[in-house]
């Protein structure tokens, strides 16, 4: 009975060891992902304030952030091999919560006081929100590890627990992909809940195929079955079409927005895979259970709450700089444009342009162009 209760003791450490190395890894790989896109960011502002500006691909800059991107992968992808996919998904919330702080830091993103207290308190109440719910589904995660070799995947793949769930998500993803391409439901829901359908057999394979590499550089070769092959292919096709559903959802929303819900749906969906296929909760209390669940949650919230107040982009406003019309002279400082008023039509001040009506052209003579340029006073241009 003591040899019973020292292997199980050691079991549990092992166990815990491999949930901290899989916890710490998916952290650094977040961070180094928000560092690389700030990065990239930085490259491309700086490029645009250029008097000659080049491509992004030369620079020192984007090449740098590209390099910590692609460790932030590999980070995040050998995680997996060591901490259940209930644990790692929820941990991109760490991702969002490094992009706002290095919004103000290292992008220098400002604002007035009154913007201040506007929005960044609230990003900062969703920041803190985010970080207590992650310590909460971290320490009440589920700590369930087996070996995951070739034959244990294969008998994962068989059961019929996860082939139920496959049965079900075929159906809905092709009732979604119905609705999306044949009646033009180009909602942002229906998109992402197509990526995040896609997501949750992503990260089943990822587990599988980084589990297995694992498992060979230890020195027990799993690359020679053919179910790795079989993973590896379904990995890289869902991945693509995750990307592809991504991109046509950022021509259509925001991607603060889009931000929030992907983490939400697609976290959902991937602990549910996760608690499926490997069967990740079988040996969970009610309570850790609860508690973990309780985490989520909170980590939604903060990160709602934290994209929620991200600065959105304006849409385009027409407007006129006196400075480049010939005959008139410059009315202000540095170049700054007169903006018009904006009502969903191009129109200038209270002359409201009809859209439907193609404007007539006037034609202009040459003393009329030497007449304007006699100056004139301000006040005769506003009475004008």
């Amino acid at each position: 009975l003591k040899q019973v209760q020292t292997f199980q003791d050691s079991g549990k450490e092992s166990s815990y060891t491999e949930n901290l190395i899989g916890t710490l890894l998916a952290i650094f790989g977040n961070l180094l992902i928000s560092i690389s896109l700030s990065v990239q960011k930085y490259a491309h502002v700086h490029l645009a304030g250029t008097k000659e500006p080049q491509p992004f691909y030369h620079t020192k800059t984007w090449w740098l952030g590209l390099v910590l991107s692609f460790l932030g992968e590999v980070g995040i992808f050998v995680a997996y091999a060591f901490a259940p996919v209930s644990l790692v998904a929820p941990l991109n919330a760490v991702s969002v919560i490094a992009s706002s702080i290095l919004g103000f830091i290292f992008l220098r993103e400002k604002w007035k006081f009154k913007e201040f207290l506007r929005r960044y308190i609230l990003s900062f109440l969703g920041c803190a929100l985010t970080v207590v719910g992650t310590y909460l589904f971290v320490t009440f995660g589920p700590n369930t590890h087996e070996k995951l070799t070739a034959d244990n995947i294969i008998k994962h793949v068989i059961g019929w627990p996860f082939l139920l769930y496959l049965l079900l998500e075929i159906i809905a993803f092709c009732f979604l992909l119905f609705f999306y391409k044949q009646r033009k439901a180009v909602f942002l829901v229906v998109i992402l809940l197509l990526v995040a359908l896609l997501g949750s057999m992503t990260v089943i394979t990822v587990k599988a195929v980084s589990g297995m590499i694992v498992l060979t550089a230890q020195g027990s070769m799993q690359l020679n079955y053919p179910i790795f092959y079989v993973m590896l292919v379904c990995m890289v096709t869902t991945a693509v079409f995750q990307a592809t559903f991504l991109t046509q959802a950022s021509h259509l929303y925001e991607s603060s927005l889009i931000a929030s819900v992907n983490y939400i749906l697609s976290t959902s969906f991937s602990v549910s895979a996760g608690a499926i296929f490997y069967l990740e909760f079988n040996h969970e209390d009610v309570l850790h259970i609860c508690m973990f669940l309780l985490g989520c949650l909170i980590a939604f919230l903060g990160v709602f709450l934290i994209t929620r107040n991200r600065k959105k982009s304006k849409a385009f406003e027409p407007y006129v700089t006196m400075d480049v019309m010939q005959g008139l002279p410059t009315i202000h400082d540095k170049g700054r444009a007169i903006q018009p008023d904006y009502n969903g039509s191009f129109s200038y001040g209270a002359l409201v342009n009809n859209d439907n009506v193609t404007p007539a052209t006037l034609p202009v003579l040459q003393e009329q162009l030497r007449s304007a340029a006699v100056p004139y006073r301000v006040s005769d241009l506003k009475k004008e």
